[in-house]
């Protein structure tokens, strides 16, 4: 390959990208982060310290309601009170009320885009205060601030206690516009090459042969093991592990509530643990990481309506702030941002059975019922199993789930249940407790705004300029990333006077190939490689394709190096 012309290419694009960042770099942070809706409300706080590091922890579906019963049960202060510093706005490019796809691309990405999507740009617009993309970037993927943060050098580390293919994680590392694609989004998760991922969802790596979930017969495993990684299923593995590569997949699907843990699977760690063990591996990199970790499964517990399981992963939630405030309080150059992606259920303390009462409402109406549970509406549907008489029934659930009064329509409603048991006994043990919920589904209110460290915002914020602020406080543009990452491969194609195909000869594995004369590239979608020759060269990025568009998105890298080898 021709290096005089590699080194031409490569100051060509520090040109370019530095007048793209300075064309760019005042205007963009504008665009989608909700400034036309009342003006920007915030201020980032002025600290003596740069910022090194960034640590995002996102509690799934949680807002005052929960924040408060947790801090009345716990029956002190949590780690999150030491950080309040404002709220969140969450709509989307085209509803009020966010699912959390398009929640994660907003924190992860900067931009409002549409129901179920990740990492891409929106199809439609309905929502007035966001901008339409036009027709050619439609559905186009853009970059991530993990993205972001690998370009600079730093490590990249996911944690959660969902499968970690879930919406959220997958917002920070994957571009599909399906959230429920597990095998595309882990397909792209394994070819980002990050550094530290733990969770759930070790399934979605296996081919069917092996018991996984994978139809493409890709074994992402060994593809994992074959790029170096250690791969680990236990918590005494997590305590243990000292090599900075490293995936921890601790269940097959998604992870066990952490009130119901002890019981059922000791063998998984917590999310604090998880959280303090990927701080201490990403650390080790004098460039700095960041880190985004998800307590999950609060919004599972809130769409039962399930005051338990809100509680016992809202503590797990707060435990995991709590280590990584203690790192950045010691650390002083790192930010730590914490909120939830959307509200669920519409929890409250005071329902309407105490209409009449409330201004005599005392901790133990609220609490007596809550303290006295052991497991979550999950764990007792694990205890049961499928031995449901009345009398089982009445024992586990006065023993483990605190309630001792269980009507006969209870019972007959828990025995006879079709659905999972937490969406039975959550709205039983609420109607004890005085909780109340308006919905199972997703909330569109503000949200509480926790953040610690230099470069910490204050005020109302878009959640759009989450992403902003973390790739400001980590020294890179979005803008210059998104142009190294996602690149249309048919404009490039015309402009050097190449063939573009898709390769479909494996409908599950596709190819996209671009040939001139004798020379021929093939660039496997969702992977970082570019095969020429029967040699494989590493990319600094993904191959994405936008299947509603059968538009294919290829990295700068990927330019170069084809237009050198047709340049031969």
């Amino acid at each position: 390959m021709n290096k005089a012309k590699s080194v031409a290419s490569f100051f060509k694009n520090v040109i370019l990208s530095l007048m793209l960042i300075f064309l760019l770099g005042t205007t963009f942070h504008g665009v989608f982060s909700g400034e036309n809706f009342g003006g920007s409300q915030y201020h980032l706080e002025p600290s003596g310290h740069s910022v090194k590091n960034v640590i995002i922890l996102m509690g799934d579906g949680f807002s005052a309601g929960h924040v408060a019963t947790t801090r009345w049960y716990k029956g002190s202060n949590l780690a999150l009170d030491e950080m309040f510093c404002g709220a969140i706005r969450t709509y989307t490019a085209e509803s009020i009320v966010t699912d959390s796809a398009p929640a994660a691309t907003a924190f992860a990405c900067g931009y409002k885009t549409s129901d179920k999507f990740l990492g891409i740009l929106p199809d439609t617009v309905t929502i007035p205060y966001v901008d339409k993309p036009s027709e050619e970037e439609r559905m186009k993927p853009i970059a991530s601030v993990l993205e972001g943060a690998r370009f600079v050098g730093k490590s990249t580390g996911l944690v959660a206690t969902s499968q970690i293919q879930h919406a959220s994680p997958a917002g920070f590392s994957a571009h599909w516009p399906d959230r429920g694609n597990y095998n595309e989004i882990c397909e792209q998760m394994v070819y980002q090459n990050l550094d530290v991922v733990f969770g759930g969802g070790k399934k979605y790596l296996l081919p069917e042969s092996k018991k996984g979930t994978r139809t493409d017969g890709e074994d992402m495993l060994q593809i994992l093991k074959e790029k170096g990684y250690d791969f680990i299923e236990t918590r005494d593995e997590l305590i243990a592990q000292k090599k900075p590569k490293v995936w921890g997949m601790f269940a097959d699907n998604d992870m066990s509530y952490e009130m119901d843990r002890q019981t059922f699977h000791p063998e998984q760690p917590s999310l604090a643990e998880m959280t303090e063990k990927a701080i201490e591996l990403l650390s080790k990199n004098k460039k700095g990481f960041f880190l985004f970790v998800e307590g999950s499964k609060i919004d599972w517990a809130s769409h039962a309506n399930d005051p338990i399981g809100v509680i016992s992963d809202m503590l797990a939630y707060d435990d995991a702030v709590r280590v990584a405030l203690d790192f950045a309080a010691k650390d002083k150059r790192t930010l730590v941002m914490g909120f939830a992606d959307h509200g669920n259920g519409g929890m409250t303390i005071g329902s309407t059975a105490t209409d009449a009462t409330y201004s005599k409402m005392e901790p133990e109406e609220l609490l007596a019922s809550l303290k006295k549970a052991k497991l979550t509406g999950e764990g007792i549907q694990l205890m049961l199993g499928d031995e449901r008489t009345p009398e089982k029934i009445k024992e586990v659930v006065e023993k483990y789930y605190g309630i001792a009064n269980l009507s006969e329509e209870e019972i007959a409603q828990i025995q006879n249940s079709k659905q999972e048991l937490n969406y039975e006994l959550g709205p039983m043990m609420s109607k004890r407790a005085h909780i109340g919920w308006t919905t199972f589904g997703h909330t569109g209110e503000d949200l509480f705004l926790f953040a610690y460290g230099p470069n910490r915002p204050v005020g109302m914020i878009d959640n759009t300029e989450v992403a902003y602020i973390t790739a400001e406080s980590l020294g890179f543009e979005l803008p210059y990333i998104d142009q190294l990452l996602f690149n249309e491969a048919e404009s490039f194609a015309e402009k050097i006077g190449a063939t573009l195909t898709i390769d479909k000869t494996d409908e599950k594995n596709l190819t996209l190939v671009l040939s001139k004369g004798e020379m021929l590239v093939k660039l496997p979608i969702s992977k970082d490689l570019l095969i020429w020759n029967d040699k494989t060269y590493q990319l600094n990025g993904l191959t994405v394709l936008a299947p509603k568009t059968n538009r294919v998105y290829i990295t700068q890298s990927a330019i170069d190096l084809v237009a050198d080898i047709f340049e031969e």
